[in-house]
């Protein structure tokens, strides 16, 4: 189940399943990926992403990870997350393990507890990680510490992932969801702009249909509504408020 709470302008998608230390199914990554959808399309301005109970996500579901549709479901709810022209933030405040550490990577921030603790233990399970897991988590915490994750199967406690870059900042839920209140205040086109650039032009900044669509939403930053209620909130001394248009 994946619980939906609205906090103004913030929308917190809870994996709420215990029982299970949260652990995802194929039914689960559907669901978060139609709560994502139904968020963004509702306006919402940035997204957390969190756990019920003390782990944020042990991993998949092993008693249905080999069921027919699961990879699919899985890597479309992760691309999803990459996707969304909000920013996402991974409220960590437990065990990432698996594909926990997939979801907290997907998220363009991740806020980190002292319990939070990261792994891609698929080596001790014969498992597989796709090759987009492998990049990201390289381009986040480094050549050496990914090597460490994936070859020995090395955990990174909090200190570790705070050390590597991987928790941008320590904290629990709660603060994951200040940050993103302030966060939301800021001006969504120029938001969804870096998100995208920052995204696309790591992966290939040569791609011309990469160019072409980082190049649209910068010329829409300098077009928009925002752009001017910027100008005009420094000129009148107070906070702007911004549209998204």
């Amino acid at each position: 189940m994946i619980e939906s709470h609205s906090h103004g302008a913030v929308t917190e998608l809870r994996i709420a399943r215990h029982d299970r230390r949260n652990a995802l199914n194929t039914a689960h990554c559907r669901d978060l990926h139609a709560a994502l959808d139904d968020a963004v399309a509702g306006g919402t301005r940035v997204v957390v992403l969190t756990g019920e109970g003390s782990a944020f996500c042990s991993g998949a579901d092993l008693d249905t990870v080999g069921d027919a549709g699961f990879l699919d479901a899985l890597y479309a709810m992760l691309q999803r997350v990459v996707a969304a022209p909000v920013p996402v933030i991974a409220a960590v405040h437990g065990a990432a393990i698996g594909a926990g550490t997939q979801l907290a990577i997907a998220a363009d921030l991740r806020v980190g507890a002292d319990r939070a603790v990261f792994g891609l233990p698929t080596a001790a399970l014969g498992l597989a990680v796709d090759p987009w897991t492998v990049r990201r988590l390289a381009l986040l915490v480094g050549g050496g510490p990914a090597r460490r994750m994936l070859l020995a199967c090395e955990q990174l406690d909090h200190p570790a992932a705070v050390a590597h870059g991987l928790v941008d900042r320590t904290g629990s839920p709660e603060d994951a969801l200040a940050w993103a209140a302030e966060i939301a205040e800021l001006a969504p086109l120029t938001l969804a702009y870096n998100k995208l650039a920052v995204t696309r032009l790591l992966e290939d900044a040569r791609d011309p249909e990469t160019l072409d669509a980082v190049g649209a939403a910068f010329a829409a930053c300098w077009a928009s509504e925002d752009l001017v209620e910027g100008r005009r909130a420094r000129e009148e001394k107070r906070p702007p408020r911004f549209v998204g248009r």
